[in-house]
């Protein structure tokens, strides 16, 4: 049978009669093909290689080197066209959520990506990168250095990716503005509200003195980087306008403060030569600032639940829609998905990239078939809107407890869509997981990714950003559960996982991080298995955690420190030991409410 490559390529026809093992390759440059394109042929008369560039030739002999793989090679032939549906195809990893990957990590990572033909990779950074000046911000983060850039920047530039910086600016500095230091540079020093709740200060005041200093973060890191590309983040300035900026914001309009400072963070930049994104959340709100985007500047359309998962979401429960709403989410955007955002912008003849997500986050297990339709979403609509760019994020909400084989699958998927979505539409995500990535012989571990993927699905509570299993671990009082599973689908999730905890105990994976993917993924499943007796005790009474019985409780509350011994261990397998001790705070106010239920 013919080989499949990966990803599957725009055309590839088979004939009798394959190349010798040993056929010499002829490699010709063709600047009639598409750009990073190329054509393969095999035949008895050897192997031709047309291409269009450098990066059209390192695919092409990715390519042959698959072929080259398969028993059939000698007696089949090919013929292979191909070229990316979107130029620009990024990865997006959030390193400030607490969990910082060791070099390892970052290596299997760079693997990854350039078998899914991503070009981009970029570092979400807040407050981890070891700046200069700094320390006080970053010192317990264990942060990435000057070295690991250019160190991490080579591994890429040898694989055909970018490293490319991506520094917050405006939005999501709490880590800055908890410092007292730093505090005369938030919007509202103090805090504010939002969803019912008050958070610490999260938002830069937009001004001057606040764009050179965000400018002085950015020249230290792009320093070590050769991209000329550039992230700056500015999403979700949550407070702009509430406070140190309420009377210009009064006078001038919010949209206009707020891209009058991105404009002003941007503006050095561009004028370098640098291609900068940063996330277009504004222009939803404000589409009157879309002739004022300057050249060069990339807005980013996100959004990570897809459009038929919000519609559940919005036809199922006032709850959860309310709770979304009252943070300002934009509930018939999301259910309308990429497309109106991205037309938008195409009209205004912007150049724009589409950013959806990997849904690893806020769910141990991951949601794995809404970040598949994501994507999908998010490469139609940015193939029928001329998106240029297409970022695949990778987020770490709630001090990111999955693990990180948890995002393998949606990597591998957003890669290949973002290549060629009419070819990887279908794709066999496991069995590319098991031939590829995990290298299982026994043909079980990719099965088991995709079946944990969709755990979340059988709890049957649409949620919006998370599942089931996170909101009971990490008990959130303004993004309460809007109900409670039934005892037939508690039932039908724990019998899911222990189907993978069986699966997995009969995995022959060969991968060099084999064995820390079973490790990792026994041990989510474990934590997912004691978020279900959670949610079991809690159906039983009907209520709370701190409803629960008291022998219950203590008997929960038993099964926790193994719980988070085996989450330290399996954190510093895979990441840096700073944040570790943050992110295991994020599970106390379920430990406080079980304590409060077993002294009741």
């Amino acid at each position: 049978m013919p080989t499949a490559p990966f990803p599957a390529p725009r055309s590839l026809t088979t004939y009798p009669g394959g190349a010798p093992a040993d056929a010499p390759v002829t490699t010709t440059l063709d600047p009639a093909l598409p750009a990073q394109g190329y054509r393969l042929r095999t035949g008895p008369e050897g192997v031709s290689v047309r291409h269009r560039d450098p990066a059209g030739l390192r695919y092409a002999l990715r390519t042959l080197d698959q072929l080259r793989a398969a028993p059939d090679f000698p007696e089949t032939g090919y013929d292979i066209s191909d070229h990316p549906d979107f130029e620009r195809r990024g990865f997006m990893l959030d390193i400030s959520r607490d969990r910082v990957p060791t070099r390892r990590t970052l290596a299997r990572w760079v693997e990854i990506l350039s078998l899914a033909r991503f070009n981009q990779f970029e570092l979400y950074t807040e407050h981890t990168y070891a700046f200069a000046d700094h320390q006080q911000v970053w010192q317990d983060a264990s942060p990435l250095t000057a070295d690991d850039l250019r160190w991490l920047d080579a591994r890429c530039t040898a694989a055909g990716i970018d490293l490319v910086v991506n520094q917050n600016t405006f939005g999501h500095m709490e880590r800055f503005l908890a410092h007292p230091p730093y505090a005369h540079r938030a919007e509202n020093p103090d805090g504010f509200e939002r969803g019912g709740a008050h958070r610490p200060p999260s938002t830069l005041a937009p001004t001057p003195d606040n764009a050179d200093f965000v400018h002085s973060l950015l020249t230290e890191v792009t320093a070590h980087v050769r991209a000329r590309r550039l992230n700056i983040g500015a999403d979700e300035p949550f407070e702009l306008g509430t406070g140190r900026s309420r009377d210009q914001a009064r006078r001038d309009g919010l949209g206009t403060v707020y891209f009058d400072y991105v404009t002003t963070v941007l503006r050095p930049w561009l004028d370098a030569g640098y291609t900068v994104q940063f996330w277009a959340d504004v222009f939803a709100r404000h589409p009157e600032l879309l002739d004022q985007v300057p050249p060069g500047a990339i807005p980013v359309i996100w959004q990570y639940d897809a459009p038929q998962h919000a519609a559940e979401v919005m036809d199922a429960d006032s709850t959860e829609a309310g709770a979304w709403q009252r943070r300002g989410t934009d509930l018939n955007r999301l259910r309308d998905g990429f497309a109106a955002h991205g037309k938008l912008l195409a009209d205004a003849r912007i150049p724009y990239w589409v950013a959806p997500g990997a849904g690893n986050w806020n769910g141990i297990l991951g949601r794995l078939d809404n970040a598949v339709e994501n994507m999908v979403d998010a490469a139609e609509a940015g193939l029928a809107h001329g998106a240029s760019g297409y970022l695949l994020t990778s987020w770490g909400d709630n001090g990111m407890w999955d693990p990180p084989s948890v995002a393998f699958g949606p990597a591998v998927f957003g890669g290949a869509a973002s290549w060629c979505l009419d070819t990887n539409r279908d794709l066999d995500l496991g069995a590319v997981l098991d031939d590829h990535v995990l290298l299982d012989a026994a043909g079980l571990a990719g099965s088991v990714l995709e079946r944990l993927g969709g755990v979340y699905r059988l709890f049957g509570i649409p949620l919006l950003n998370g599942s089931p299993v996170a909101r009971a671990l990490f008990p959130d009082p303004s993004l309460p559960l809007p109900d409670l599973p039934t005892p037939a689908a508690l039932d039908t999730a724990a019998g899911a996982l222990a189907r993978s905890r069986l699966d997995l105990s009969d995995t022959e994976l060969a991968a060099a991080d084999g064995d820390l993917v079973v490790r990792e993924l026994m041990h989510a499943i474990d934590l997912a298995e004691f978020a279900v007796d959670v949610l079991r005790a809690r159906a039983a009474v009907g209520a709370g955690a701190d409803a629960i019985p008291a022998d219950t409780a203590r008997r929960l509350l038993l099964r926790l420190p193994p719980l988070l011994a085996e989450q330290r261990a399996c954190w510093v397998l895979r990441s840096r030991p700073g944040g570790l001790d943050d992110s295991l705070t994020r599970i106390d106010p379920l430990r406080h409410q079980l304590l409060r239920a077993a002294h009741r």
